[in-house]
Parts: structure tokens; C-alpha cells; sequence
């Protein structure tokens, strides 16, 4: 509560999760409702649930995926992040535990995996997003090793 005993106006709470399957590519949704488009899965965090249960229960909804939360890759806020309120999004990278189980559900369209190195254009400021992940990688890689995309 504020000073003034009225409860501060904030972000609304989002997550999404980045899979990159080995060899493959990283799974993306395409968006059944407003704003349309391709986009990470992910959703709105529920009153009484933790970013991270959030991040496991949209992606099973969306990807029928159940997949490991490996790391956080960073908290996006910027406020035109999402056309329709302000966002704070957690950002989470996760290993899914059986790439086979892969099918769109709940709001999502369809579902797909695309390699890094095509990928569509990208709803929110996912694109954003994937360039970070990529950076990611890059720091993480011996001098001259190969890329695994």
C-alpha cells in the first residue's frame, strides 16, 4: 500500500519461456488472439501462483510440453512491451522433457519450431527477447567452438 493507503497502480505480471530444442530450433506459438502473430509461450501470472508454476502451466497449456526451468534469462518491462497494458514479463529458459508431446493448445493457434537462424517475425518484444538468448549463447561458447542452433 502507498502512504496514502490506496494500492499502487503496477505492471501487470507476465511469464514466458524459451525452448530451444537441440539441432532443431525454439518452440513458438502462434497467437489464437489479439495481438496475432508468433510469440514465445507464455501468459499471465494467476493471483496465488509463482512465476515459475505460471511458467509451467502455460507452457504445458499452450505446448503441451512439460519442460525443466533451466535459468532466468532476464525481467522485461519496458512500458510498449505489450500493446494491450503494461507487462513485466519473467523470462525463462527450460528443457522440455519430451519434444514429442509438442501440440498447440489452449490460446495458441499453432505451435512450431524454428530455427534461430529463421525465425518470423515475433509479437511483444520477443524478437528482443531471442536476440538476448542468443548473445547468451554466444558468451557461453570456447573460442572457435561450433554453434549448436
Amino acid at each position: 500500500m502507498s502512504r496514502t493507503g490506496q494500492r499502487p497502480q503496477t505492471p501487470l505480471l507476465t511469464v514466458d519461456v524459451l525452448v530451444h530444442l537441440p539441432g532443431r530450433g525454439i518452440v513458438l506459438v502462434e497467437r489464437k488472439n489479439p495481438p496475432h502473430g508468433w510469440a514465445l509461450p507464455g501468459g499471465f501470472v494467476d493471483l496465488g501462483e509463482s512465476c515459475e508454476a505460471a511458467a509451467l502451466r502455460e507452457m504445458r497449456e499452450e505446448t503441451g510440453l512439460d519442460v525443466e526451468l533451466t535459468a532466468l534469462l532476464g525481467v522485461y518491462s519496458d512500458p510498449a512491451r505489450d500493446p494491450r497494458s503494461h507487462t513485466a514479463s519473467a523470462v525463462y529458459l527450460a528443457q522440455a522433457l519430451d519434444p514429442a508431446q509438442l501440440m498447440a493448445g489452449d490460446d495458441a493457434a499453432s505451435v512450431a519450431v524454428f530455427s534461430l537462424d529463421a525465425l518470423p517475425a515475433l509479437a511483444f518484444d520477443h524478437g528482443r527477447i531471442v536476440r538476448d538468448y542468443v548473445t547468451r549463447l554466444a558468451s557461453l561458447r570456447p573460442p572457435g567452438g561450433a554453434a549448436n542452433p
